[in-house]
């Protein structure tokens, strides 16, 4: 039932993406600006030739960027975006005009940084310090490669945490902080306070901010007292913006949104999850603020049709029907609620099967007992990434969290596991069941694949 026909990157892609590899981690902070604003000052600074709206969080970045994007793209800009981590290709990471670049235009961002980084690696390495990183090559490259398009905004996601991210190179119109949860804790801290602090480095005084309800009252806090601090414009959910309305349907949902200058009526979202809903709204206040400071009223046809066409791949989409397979980039107990939540209210599955597969820094236990509830059996694998947890391993955890050694299915292969979890949802014959894969980005971009689902756009 696997099935995959998708070419694979070019000899040349891989070897630069291998280059890329090569340099720290992305999974790792080097808590040091100087690097990728040096970068930048050498190339001339082309971050500073377009307005920009940066985004942190801990769940909800990507699909914020995708929806406050394609809204700005129907008011007639022109844009660029940024998303991390990708689901196929490097590639995918850097979007113009909604479309992700392609690898002439990759490998063309890369060498246009290329001469620029050896400076500052030697520079770097001279003073004692460490090369530019794998997401400060990307972020310069990103840069670049608007500049080049040329593009009017650009909406950039934060790669890990705010304060020592490569993406603060830019200095943004608009910040937007979408819900703070405990997620690399290595490197953000502790605690969710911890956590905030980092986060809300991306917030400046001349930058507008839109801020996520928190369900940690510690993580409010901070966003409020930065904000105070900074003496910038703020609009919060629940407080000045907030979704009025909202509606499941078929595909989607309807929405009522208020937003910081206007109210919108009954548009639709091409999105499943009341997460989403509250992702939509975080991105049309970001968009008013930049189209109009925030007195700006979008216009209602122009917002309809963004809401309408939006999409975001490995975000609780479904990818296959007969049985249905939803699958989610959920790498943390937050992200896991968001999908038991999805999946209650717009499935009547009589047959729930998970499958997951979790990297070794995530929280497994967490996510796990998030999911148990919901699933009827979990099929355990792991995928190809080297940090994905061992299946055995996992699923001996499984079995202590499901506490019943027969709902726990493990298959070391992903394929395997892919055709166990579909056999399991039809089992005895049974029409109505569902899969749902969810536990790290990885996973999810290998199932869209191996079921041949329509590349990102």
């Amino acid at each position: 039932m696997p099935r995959s026909s998708r070419p694979a990157m070019s000899p040349e892609l891989r070897e630069v993406y291998a280059a890329l590899l090569d340099r720290a981690p992305e999974n790792r902070i080097e808590p040091d600006l100087s690097r990728i604003t040096r970068v930048m000052e050498l190339m001339g600074d082309p971050q500073r030739s377009y307005r920009t709206i940066r985004i942190a969080g801990t769940n909800g970045k990507t699909t914020t960027a995708r929806i406050v994007e394609r809204i700005l793209r129907e008011a007639g800009l022109r844009t660029g975006r940024t998303t991390s981590p990708h689901l196929r290709s490097p590639a995918e990471r850097i979007a113009i005009d909604g479309a992700s670049i392609d690898e002439d235009g990759f490998l063309q961002a890369y060498r246009d940084v290329e001469p620029f980084a050896a400076i500052v690696d030697a520079e770097s390495e001279t003073a004692g310090g460490v090369p530019l990183t794998y997401f400060e090559y990307l972020t310069a490259m990103s840069f670049q490669a608007f500049a080049s398009a040329p593009v009017d905004v650009a909406v950039i996601e934060t790669g890990l945490g705010g304060t020592w991210d490569a993406t603060g190179a830019a200095s943004p119109d608009v910040t937007v902080i979408t819900p703070i949860g405990l997620d690399h804790q290595e490197y953000l801290g502790e605690s969710i306070a911890e956590i905030a602090g980092e986060k809300a480095g991306i917030l400046t005084a001349g930058a507008t901010a839109v801020i996520a309800a928190q369900g940690e009252d510690e993580a409010a806090d901070v966003l409020r007292e930065r904000i105070i601090a900074l003496g910038t414009e703020a609009a919060f959910e629940d407080e000045q913006i907030g979704v009025i309305a909202r509606t499941p349907g078929v595909g989607g949902q309807m929405l009522t949104l208020q937003g910081i200058a206007g109210r919108y009526e009954e548009v639709f979202l091409s999105l499943l999850g009341e997460h989403q809903a509250r992702n939509a709204l975080l991105a049309v206040a970001a968009a008013e603020a930049l189209l109009g400071g925030g007195d700006t009223v979008l216009d209602q046809e122009m917002l309809t049709a963004a809401l309408a066409t939006v999409t975001s791949p490995g975000r609780a989409e479904v990818v296959r029907q007969s049985p249905t397979v939803l699958l989610d980039a959920a790498h943390n107990p937050a992200g896991a609620e968001a999908v038991v939540g999805t999946v209650r209210e717009n499935f009547r599955f009589t047959r729930t099967i998970g499958l997951v597969g979790i990297l070794q820094e995530k929280d497994a236990e967490a996510i796990l007992a998030v999911l148990e509830p919901l699933l009827d059996y979990v099929v355990i694998t792991r995928t190809s990434s080297p940090r994905a947890i061992p299946a055995d391993e996992l699923a001996d955890l499984a079995r202590d969290v499901f506490d019943d050694e027969e709902r726990v299915i493990e298959r070391s292969s992903l394929p395997d596991a892919i055709q166990a979890a579909v056999d399991l949802s039809e089992e005895g014959g049974d029409q109505f069941g569902g899969v749902v894969v969810a536990g790290s980005v990885t996973l999810a971009a290998e199932v869209r694949e191996l079921l041949g689902a329509p590349e990102e756009d």
